[in-house]
């Protein structure tokens, strides 16, 4: 056998073996059943998460309206202290600069109480929200039992997703079984 027939021979092998590798991980992959949901569009086809989201933003709206108040009081407060303190004995001073400060400190908590990461919004956002969330997760669960799926992707997520056959995506199957109508994309 002369030295290039058997480098040929060789290649060829090298090949078969690369589209038999191939043929089997596809064959494996084709026997998971992956799926897609959109929970972003589920979420918005269901009324109460519409309504729950109304709810938070006025109360948002609210929350910032009584912070924002306190720190225009206290920028009152300030400007008033910068034109006066030439007029001012230095105890008159230290006492309208430790006024400035509490109210700040007040407007800061107040601001931490509404906003922060245990705040009355977070809360809010856990009543509200929290089992609406979780009666679509249950129906995706259900769903991927049901239907043996491997795998369910979110396509609103941030998971890098390029491309999506839409057969695949069962968003609608899941709002059927909420008990929503769907709408269009």
């Amino acid at each position: 056998m002369k030295k290039g027939n058997k480098l040929s021979i060789m290649a060829f092998a090298a090949k078969a073996i690369a589209v038999l590798a191939i043929a089997l991980c596809a064959q494996r992959a084709d026997a998971q059943k992956i799926v897609f949901v959109d929970t972003e569009y589920i979420l918005k086809n269901i009324p109460a998460y519409e309504t729950a989201n109304d709810q938070l933003d006025q109360l948002s709206k609210k929350y910032e309206g009584e912070v924002k108040a306190k720190m225009e009081e206290v920028q009152k407060l300030y400007e008033s202290y910068r034109t006066e303190s030439v007029f001012l004995t230095n105890d008159m001073k230290v006492k309208k600069e430790n006024e400035i400060i509490e109210k700040e400190q007040a407007a800061k908590k107040l601001q931490q109480q509404y906003f922060g990461q245990n705040g009355e919004l977070f809360k809010q956002r856990e009543v509200l929200i929290q089992p609406i969330q979780e009666q679509v997760f249950n129906a995706i669960q259900s769903l991927a039992a049901e239907k043996s799926y491997s795998a369910v992707l979110d396509k609103s997520s941030n998971i890098g997703l390029l491309f999506s056959d839409q057969n695949l995506d069962v968003s609608d199957q899941i709002l059927t079984r909420l008990g929503y109508g769907t709408k269009k994309k």
